[in-house]
């Protein structure tokens, strides 16, 4: 199937030169181009115009989860036909296993595995198998160790109506796939044999799998729904009559190599313990002759362990310090199998990007040193690990950087690529500028910026206000609440991911007038009802205060037709001169266009979704309606005892649809929450 996208929008602007000259270089065979566009420019459709216009399969990658969950959603609705997939890590909490020699203390690996996350994950694999028109949102992430591509397509079962099969080799077959065998009710990843009849509910899909047996012959396959088991119309099996079911887990052992790699595991475990002895470490020696043995006393009873990805070079083959199998694998396997000519590559906000991924290595080395060195694990351990950049790039074929302010290293390579290929983006559909910049003194700054907040206030438009510290965020924050009775909160690394959305509708919907942070109001943030842009201490140079955190932070006031920045400073330094120019050529150029074609700049009137997440007076808790017929109304007031068994069956389907709805929409901690609950009632 052709990547073709559905929308009502067209290319304007500076789109259409952006679009044919990315995608001309990208169908030459290009390697790397950049596109330097503004906020509010549409970059992500111009990617999405891009990518129809090449044909390739692609792999975005973003800097965050947030970011990550809205491109998900903006290509999902540009491609809803292609096969549009979200990969990101699927921890709710994780604590990476550790030792701390100089305290004697052992950190064991704690992690909640978001269930949502990780269908969604299968999800991603399953369609780089099986579909040629794969796109893939993923974080930071996909650069680590994920299994073989070969072993995950090797273990596909195939199912046919009517196949000549027995009921118990299916079975055994679910088995090897790292399917749980269960008698009760069917989650996610389980299945069940009752008499005749087997029923699966497959890792990567809400659904549960129907099979009936007559003999050793299969004679029906029907899709169900896994909350009240009624039948699904599923025009892909009527037409072909064939069912295919992915493993359950991303890493999979071969039985036929599985022996062979238990053997290598046991040579190397040997060759370690003596080397151990030889150097008088008799306890570290014990230790990890306890740990591994248990490891593959498990491995030869179930086919699996926790920890299993520990061992995956000797189940994949690879030989000492050699790179693991990555999403990209299955990117180059994707295009082996469909016969395309390559993928693309997207990086967006590539000035932060690419300095996460450049970093991944180091740190995951350096704490499997100490684990290595006292005893905790053998050193295949160290090849569970992310690519290196260099592995990074020369996985990567032809790559596409998006950002407002690319970097130097992105650029540099655009430029002396065989196709010089930097495309600017800088009007954007609105007509809407980039915003005027004032300096004014540090001298009187908190009350100058209390007189503009009150305008903007009254006004009915929103004020961010950039301070250098936590503690000066929330002073001001008080000064403004007290003195002047403005609607203000503060928004920094302490304040929860839930309660950062919240603080950001509140914004838009004018429970608050201002807000306050450090670094937490830069890329990603649109926010249209914001007019003023204040950066206290603008000329204090560093982290903060460099040339693209300046452009990036003033790029939140260019979404309002007022937008403006007014910098604090006592001098013009090089990060603010750098910043005000660069704004400055942006919105001549804009303004220019602006009059050449006739077009009235108009303010953004974009919907606020309703959010999934209620709060009430008394806390952070959730109101559910569903529960009021139980006599709740917050999640955390579900007293399993007071239910009858049948209620609580009936609540528990609510709360599944209600999971899962959440987690559609991209609410992973709402979703956790209903989780919780019906494991409680469970």
């Amino acid at each position: 199937m052709e990547f073709k996208i559905k929308s009502d929008y067209q290319p304007t602007g500076d789109q259409p030169q952006a679009i044919e000259k990315l995608s001309t270089a990208i169908s030459s065979g290009n390697p790397h181009q950049t596109l330097l566009g503004v906020t509010g420019s549409g970059k992500t459709y111009t990617v999405a115009k891009v990518i129809e216009k090449t044909q390739l399969p692609t792999l975005v990658i973003c800097h965050n989860k947030t970011l990550a969950s809205q491109l998900y959603q903006e290509f999902r609705d540009f491609f809803p036909d292609n096969a549009v997939s979200y990969f990101v890590s699927y921890y709710d909490y994780y604590q990476p296993e550790a030792y701390l020699p100089s305290s004697d203390t052992y950190i064991e690996k704690e992690a909640d595995i978001n269930p949502e996350i990780d269908k969604l994950r299968l999800t991603t694999t399953a369609n780089l198998l099986s579909r040629p028109d794969s796109i893939v949102i993923a974080s930071v992430s996909c650069i680590y160790n994920i299994g073989s591509p070969l072993d995950q397509e090797k273990n596909i079962l195939t199912l046919m109506k009517g196949q000549v099969i027995a009921r118990d080799t299916v079975l055994m077959r679910l088995g090897d796939l790292q399917y749980t065998r269960t008698n009760a009710e069917l989650s996610r990843g389980t299945f069940r044999a009752i008499g005749s009849t087997v029923q699966l509910y497959p890792s990567y899909k809400d659904i549960v799998i129907s099979m009936v047996f007559e003999g050793n012959v299969l004679k029906t396959i029907d899709i169900l729904d896994p909350y009240n088991f009624t039948k699904i119309v599923d025009l892909d099996l009527e037409k072909s009559s064939l069912i295919t079911i992915n493993p359950a887990k991303l890493f999979i052992t071969d039985p036929k190599t599985q022996g062979q790699a238990i053997d290598n595991i046991r040579k190397d475990l040997q060759t370690q313990i003596e080397k151990f002895k030889s150097e008088g470490k008799t306890i570290e020696a014990y230790r990890l002759e306890q740990k591994v043995n248990y490891d593959l006393s498990m491995l030869e009873e179930v086919g699996y362990v926790n920890g299993i990805e520990n061992y995956s070079r000797y189940f994949d083959g690879r030989k000492p310090g050699e790179p693991p199998y990555s999403l990209l694998e299955y990117f180059h396997y994707n295009t082996k199998k469909f016969h395309k000519k390559g993928f693309l590559t997207v990086i967006d906000e590539s000035h932060i990007s690419l300095p996460q991924i450049r970093g991944m290595y180091n740190g995951d080395q350096s704490r499997k040193e100490n684990l290595i060195n006292y005893g905790f694990r053998l050193p295949s351990a160290k090849d569970n690990r992310p690519l290196t950049f260099t592995e990074f790039q020369s996985r990567t074929q032809q790559n596409l950087y998006c950002s407002a302010t690319p970097g130097e290293y992105e650029l540099s390579l655009s430029k002396s690529s065989i196709i010089p290929t930097v495309a600017e983006q800088l009007i954007r559909p609105t007509g809407l500028l980039d915003p005027e910049v004032f300096v004014r003194p540090v001298k009187g700054q908190i009350e100058d910026i209390s007189r503009e907040v009150l305008e903007r206030k009254i006004k009915g438009e929103r004020t961010l206000v950039l301070t250098m510290t936590k503690k000066m965020a929330e002073d001001l924050s008080e000064h403004l609440k007290e003195k002047y009775k403005i609607k203000v909160e503060y928004l920094h690394s302490d304040i929860k991911t839930l309660d950062r959305a919240d603080i950001l509708e509140s914004l838009r919907l004018g429970n608050v007038d201002c807000l306050v942070g450090i670094n937490l109001l830069r890329e990603g943030l649109d926010l249209p009802e914001v007019s003023l842009v204040a950066i206290l201490d603008a000329d204090k140079e560093g982290f903060l205060r460099t040339p693209t955190a300046l452009i990036q932070t003033m790029g939140r006031a260019a979404r309002h037709i007022n937008g403006q920045v007014i910098l604090y400073a006592d001098k013009i330094s090089p990060s603010m001169d750098i910043a005000m120019k660069e704004t400055a050529r942006r919105r001549i150029t804009q303004a220019l266009y602006n009059k050449k074609h006739s077009v009235t700049p108009i303010g953004i009137n974009k919907p606020i979704r309703e959010a999934l997440l209620h709060r009430n007076s008394s806390g952070p808790a959730p109101k559910i309606k569903e529960l009021a017929e139980f006599g709740w109304t917050e999640i955390e007031d579900v007293n399993p005892q007071s239910l009858t068994p049948q209620k609580k069956k009936v609540l528990i389907v609510k709360l599944k649809k209600m999971m899962t709805q959440a987690a559609n929409s991209w609410n992973f901690e709402l979703a956790a929450r209903y989780r919780d609950t019906i494991k409680k009632l469970q």
